[in-house]
């Protein structure tokens, strides 16, 4: 049986690490040695001709004058994967400082590349403090250590995990080579640091998307920054992704004391502002997505009633060159613009009056289309039995099937109803500002004389508290928030009655603040992930309260700071929605860090620091330094400012 797997040594001394390793694994690895010596230099190192000797014995190969930096020049290596590369303790020799050390590293890792297996490891061994992670004890000053993390990310590979040189391992492994000499390192403490290729990052692009808003067909284009964030099916029946998750378990918590009864209607992503405005919705209009429509078509009457129909009419534009190319300009139709000032002033919502799309925005809540949803199901609620008493259920039905109520604890009758899906925000960038998330809308009819809310708040608790979830009162209701998201939900009595005997209660969750929380992650940006080893840990399904073990670890961040005068109307929104665009959602925080008014010009000038960082992709300083400059181009092409 052939070996499984094919190891690349660089850099050996004596090759004694490289013996053991053939030895230790004849049957499954087969073994390449390498050094930069010439054969003859490398045999002055004692032991080195009987290792060699025991690696060929065991099949491997052993090569000479073999530059870790320029592995694709090798001719021995040219056409040759390796699924595994092993450097243990590099140094460049002598004296050489942490600067030349670091550029070794860095060079390996990009000369590495060339010959690794797709889903190969790199595995770098390195004496305890020199790598600058969190995994050393003590960590060095970040400018005395190797950076090894960064230096790896400059070849787009990520840190995937930290463990101890076993040195034991290896009987007749003797460490050499400090300062050139036939003298080893102290490796009693070394650090292995396991890296693996990174996905590519993916360019933004223009979705053209069509619906069906109030009976009239339309079609829109989805701001830039949102474009990963639509049509990822998180919520599909069958998903094990951690959103999906937190609702089954939560629908599961419920239903534990009454019937639960989700929809599987497709409702659009856009609103009309009369719709927000009819359901008393608290939405600051100025954190919504307006939106200009492209086209409406004033005689459609079919609607788009499937994901896959609706997939069918969303169109990519293309990749978008976002150093070169603006995002396009859309046209509201004569139609839609027809009335649109008398609609603002009659609007509750704070409605920007210089804008020409306020008729229509993207949902920031489910709740207007949930309201609809009630209403062409009246007759079904109101046909809803009483003092039936079970277990509870969870279904999902479609137009008017019927499901008998159940009874709590204290025999009262109670119907739920739910939805959930995407809702967009437009958030200023901070560690917890979700521009799109996905809420579970769960709305229950109540008697009146009972403590509904009380109900649901003890249940929420059960389910929740252990996670670090609190449930405050405010008025109206309860306010679900945590360390150090903030508010994760609410729970408020609705003003709208079925009947005079009963009162509706409304819960509203954040799906993926909760998902964050119970699965303890990093950063809500890590669910929306394309990477498979992301979704592989929850294909088990795992109960909340699993950690989720990060597959990038100790990601470096990067901060730069952009100045430039604006053009004579400046909105900060606007600005956040560039940065979220040019860098590929890899800006974590932005902070105002000064501003001037010119008192001839009357321009103002605007001084923001950006933190760059990311938990799913390798981020370099190069990396992060180019998604900066893409940004300066946006902000001139889009906003008009200045740079300076």
């Amino acid at each position: 049986m052939s070996p499984s797997r094919s190891v690349l040594l660089v850099g050996e001394g004596n090759f004694s690490f490289s013996a053991s390793v053939s030895q230790l694994y004849r049957e499954t690895e087969s073994v390449t040695a390498t050094c930069l010596q010439r054969q003859e230099e490398a045999l002055r190192h004692q032991g080195a001709a009987t290792n060699i000797q025991v690696i060929e014995d065991s099949g491997g190969t052993v090569l000479f004058e073999v530059d870790c930096t320029k592995l694709g020049e090798c001719a021995s290596l040219r056409g040759r994967l390796f699924d595994r590369v092993v450097f243990n303790f590099p140094h460049c020799g002598r004296k050489s400082g942490v600067k030349k050390n670091r550029e070794l590293i860095k060079n390996f890792f990009l000369s590495c590349v060339q010959v690794l297996a797709e889903d190969g490891e790199i595995h770098v061994s390195l004496c305890n403090g020199q790598g600058g992670t969190p995994a050393d004890h003590p960590k060095r000053e970040w400018h005395n250590s190797w950076q090894v993390a960064a230096m790896a990310a400059e070849a787009r590979l990520i840190l995937n995990d930290v463990r101890p040189f076993e040195s034991g391992n290896y009987q007749s492994y003797k460490c050499t080579g400090y300062r050139s000499q036939d003298k080893g390192f102290h490796v009693e403490k070394g650090l292995v640091h396991v890296f693996t290729r990174s996905l590519p990052y993916t360019s933004a692009q223009i979705f053209t998307v069509e619906e069906v808003v109030e009976g009239e067909k339309v079609q829109y284009n989805i701001p830039a920054e949102l474009s990963d964030h639509i049509f990822r099916g998180f919520l599909c029946s069958g998903s094990v992704h951690p959103v999906k998750l937190v609702q089954d378990y939560i629908l599961k918590g419920l239903t534990e004391k009454w019937s639960v009864s989700m929809t599987t209607e497709i409702i659009p992503f856009l609103l009309m502002a009369t719709q927000l405005q009819a359901s008393c919705c608290d939405i600051d209009s100025t954190h919504c997505y307006w939106i200009n429509l492209v086209q409406k078509d004033l005689n459609a009457s079919a609607e788009i009633s499937t994901d896959k129909e609706r997939d069918l009419v969303l169109h990519s534009q293309g990749q978008i060159d976002t150093q070169d190319v603006s995002s396009p300009t859309l046209v509201t139709s004569n139609e839609v613009n027809k009335g649109a000032e008398s609609l603002r002033s009659a609007c509750s919502l704070d409605v920007d009056p210089d804008e020409e799309n306020g008729l229509f925005l993207l949902r920031p809540s489910l709740l207007p289309q949930m309201e609809e949803l009630l209403t062409k199901k009246e007759e079904w609620i109101q046909n809803v039995g009483s003092g039936v008493e079970n277990e509870g259920s969870y279904k999902s039905v479609e137009g008017h099937e019927k499901e008998e109520p159940s009874g709590d604890n204290n025999g009262v009758t109670t119907f739920l109803y739910g939805v959930s899906g995407l809702v967009f925000k437009n958030m200023h960038i901070n560690l917890w500002g979700l521009p799109a998330f996905h809420e579970l809308l769960i709305t229950g009819t109540f008697p009146s004389e009972v403590e509904p809310m009380r109900f649901i708040g003890q249940r929420l608790e059960t389910l929740l508290a252990p996670y670090g979830v609190s449930l405050i009162e405010e008025k109206g209701g309860l306010r679900l928030t945590a360390a150090p998201m903030g508010l994760l939900g609410r729970v408020s009595e609705s003003n709208a009655r079925v009947n005079i005997s009963h009162i509706n209660i409304t819960l509203s969750l954040n799906l993926d603040l909760l998902a964050v929380l119970l699965f303890s992650l990093p950063d809500w940006r890590i669910l929306w992930s394309h990477d498979p080893r992301f979704l592989k840990q929850f294909s088990l399904r795992p109960s909340p309260g699993e950690p989720f073990q990060p597959f990038s670890l100790f990601p470096e961040h990067f901060t730069f700071d952009i100045s430039f005068w604006t053009a004579p109307t400046w909105e900060e929104r606007k600005f956040h929605a560039v940065v979220r665009e040019a860098s590929r959602g890899t800006v974590e925080q932005v902070k105002l860090i000064d501003t001037f008014s010119h008192p001839d010009l009357s321009q103002t000038s605007y001084c923001y620091r950006l933190i760059y960082r990311s938990h799913t992709h390798a981020l370099s300083h190069t990396q992060a330094l180019q998604f900066h400059q893409t940004l300066e181009s946006l902000l001139s092409s889009q906003l008009q400012v200045t740079i300076r």
